[in-house]
């Protein structure tokens, strides 16, 4: 493949030759695996050997799973990715990991809420909520600088998995319709890395790699013709979502006064449609900038002005007059980096559209879901006060599903997609961006990836052929699929001749094993105890070679569990482990007529938890669970065995 131009035409040119590179030109002629690391200008005497040195910035590595992008999609795809057993690598561009939910632009992770239905929440399990728990039981105070921490703690212990920050992935070389490798630049070391890959992922948002590895892709809004959606305008236009600034404040307990910077943007309280100041606590998503053409090409500029409208709302706040109550209050962190909603959005053998997912049609590849309003952004934002900042087109009933189809590329046939540049309408988007749900697809490409590479099939190819070998394997996982109950065969669970329980006080504890691992509305899917120091008890006729319990316990899908920029919305959650999780347990087997220990939880911090033993050969397995981390039952979903 050959470089692009826009590598010879930006800063990266001047970039490649200020760290050594001979010519671009000579890059170009040499591919990524030319000499990037000649340094005839630099002069470096290293003193403690007594001679010149030339400093080697230049290194090459081999992954299964290649993941550029660690917001929670990325995250999400890696975590699954290594899990699965490849050897994976994610790369980041920023020093911090959790993209717009980061500590540098704090976004709550939202999921699937204002449903029209009696819970309004039908919220994410898998990876996304292992964060979430392990957030509040490691973060109780809500630090999003703690918070990048416990993310970067998660990431960083799974095995098979490597991390690399403050990295751009610049390029990508292409052999046939498969990227071979992609160039990365880490800043912070001075390295150019040439990383080859089986699979790759972009969860980048605005997904540069995929791009320059010949992706096809779209921007800005379709028109109401080209997918019948009611919400796209009539004509087609290449407007695109804004970014927004944030800030947090807190109250000094004493009158403080403010003095705006010089690039502070006055706000026009009087022009500003329905951009009204309704705190003072933290935000506001409204100081908002889109683009009409090229919203990466504008992102300093806008990210300028955006900091000098934040500020100019702060400077009213503060000094018209108008909010006495501000006297005490102070800025106490603007974020410097805008969060994104919009940029590219890369095509794929399906385009999810406005219809189908207000219709809830229903994908035979199915493999993750959403449910966030139709939160569609003004065009221009803040700068179009003519139209108000958000449009809440609708709601939905129910929960709609993400076929596989829209994660991955329909012209590279080893590149899949997770996040805001999937293959969706510019309407689907304003729904589909939303984190959690962006962290549900990174768990089905980073599953997926695995297992394309064992069975050497393209994303395309597992679709076609056996798109349940991943249902099964997310359904395992703990990902819900909407209307796609677990039919798993290897689940010898599903063999035993009798499931009994010491006690139910709602349920049936036949219901572990009915292939749904959560309530639906109105239709019960559980067993739970009457108070805790319960046992449920598997029988089978004949003995079964068994080293493997899984089992899905209670954590409240109806409630949120985010953390907030402002702790007055958390009036509804539980800033804590939910307290309905099963918090210790024994697994015991029949042996021989005896009964065996062959595990021991204490301290549970998960939904899902996958228990892994000595291989026994059992006529019975008996759970002994003892606590929850504070309601008076304990409630399972669904418990399974394997050998």
């Amino acid at each position: 493949m050959k470089r692009r131009d826009f590598f010879k035409q930006t800063t990266l040119a001047t970039l490649a030759t200020g760290v050594g590179v001979s010519s671009v030109e000579a890059r170009d002629k040499k591919g990524i695996k030319g000499e990037l690391s000649a340094r005839e200008k630099d002069n470096w005497y290293q003193v403690g050997e007594g001679k010149k040195g030339v400093p080697s910035r230049q290194k090459h590595a081999k992954y299964d799973v290649v993941v550029v992008g660690a917001g929670i999609a990325g995250i999400c795809a890696a975590v699954a990715s290594a899990r699965s057993g490849a050897k994976t690598v994610l790369i980041n561009d920023r020093p911090v990991l959790g993209g717009n939910a980061s500590s540098e632009i704090r976004v709550t992770v939202n999921g699937v809420m204002h449903l029209k239905n009696k819970y309004k929440v039908e919220r994410e399990t898998g990876i996304v909520e292992e964060l979430l728990i392990e957030n509040w039981h490691y973060n109780p105070q809500e630090s999003y600088p703690v918070w990048d921490h416990v993310v970067y703690d998660f990431v960083t212990r799974e095995e098979n998995l490597d991390v690399m920050l403050n990295t751009q992935a610049l390029d990508a070389n292409t052999k046939n319709d498969k990227i071979t490798d992609i160039l990365c630049w880490q800043a912070s070391t001075e390295t150019y890395f040439t990383i080859e890959g089986k699979m790759f992922c972009d969860c980048s948002g605005d997904g540069l790699m995929a791009a320059q590895a010949g992706a096809e892709y779209r921007t800005g809004r379709e028109a109401k013709a080209e997918f019948n959606e009611s919400f796209a305008p009539d004509k087609a236009d290449g407007w695109q979502m804004g970014a927004s600034v944030m800030m947090i404040t807190k109250d000094m307990g004493r009158p403080v006064k403010y003095y705006p910077p010089k690039f502070m943007i006055p706000y026009e309280a009087d022009k500003m449609n329905k951009r009204r100041i309704k705190h003072l606590k933290e935000g506001f998503w409204w100081v908002e900038l889109g683009s009409e053409y090229d919203i990466i090409a504008d992102y300093e500029e806008n990210r300028h002005k955006l900091l000098g409208y934040m500020h100019g709302v702060w400077d009213y706040i503060k000094n018209s007059g108008e909010f006495p109550e501000s006297a005490n209050i102070v800025l106490d962190w603007v974020g410097s980096v805008p969060g994104r909603r919009e940029s590219r959005r890369f095509m794929g053998d399906h385009i999810l559209s406005q219809p189908e997912m207000q219709n809830n049609k229903q994908f035979e590849d199915a493999v993750a879901y959403g449910g966030w309003s139709f939160d569609e952004h003004c065009p221009g934002g803040i700068e179009n006060p003519s139209e108000p900042p958000s449009y809440f087109h609708a709601r939905f009933e129910e929960v709609y599903q993400v076929p596989f189809r829209s994660l991955y590329s329909k012209n590279i046939s080893n590149l899949m997609f997770a996040g805001r540049n999937v293959s969706v309408t510019h309407v689907a988007l304003s729904s589909t961006r939303i984190q959690a749900t962006c962290g549900l697809m990174g768990q089905a490409i980073g599953t997926a990836a695995k297992l394309c590479i064992d069975k050497k099939w393209t994303p395309r190819e597992l679709t076609q052929k056996d798109i349940s070998l991943l249902q099964e394997q997310l359904l395992r996982d703990d990902v819900y699929i909407p209307n796609r109950p677990s039919n798993d065969q290897k689940d010898l669970a599903k063999q035993a001749k009798s499931i009994i329980a010491s006690s139910t006080s709602s349920g049936n504890c036949q219901l572990l094993v009915d292939g749904l691992g959560r309530d639906k509305i109105d239709e019960v899917h559980h067993w739970e105890s009457e108070g805790n120091n319960a046992t449920v008890q598997m029988e089978w006729e004949k003995n079964v070679s068994l080293s493997k319990i899984e089992l899905k316990a209670d954590t409240n899908l109806y409630r949120n569990m985010m953390m907030h920029k402002n702790p007055e919305k958390n009036a509804k959650q539980v800033t804590a482990v939910p307290p309905e999780l099963l918090k210790s347990f024994t697994v015991e087997a029949r042996v021989n007529g005896k009964w065996k220990e062959v595990a021991n939880v204490k301290d549970n911090l998960t939904r899902l938890v996958k228990l892994s033993f000595e291989t026994v050969s059992t006529s019975a397995v008996r759970l002994k669970l003892k606590e929850t981390w504070g309601a008076k039952n304990i409630r399972l979903y669904e418990v399974r065995s394997y050998s």
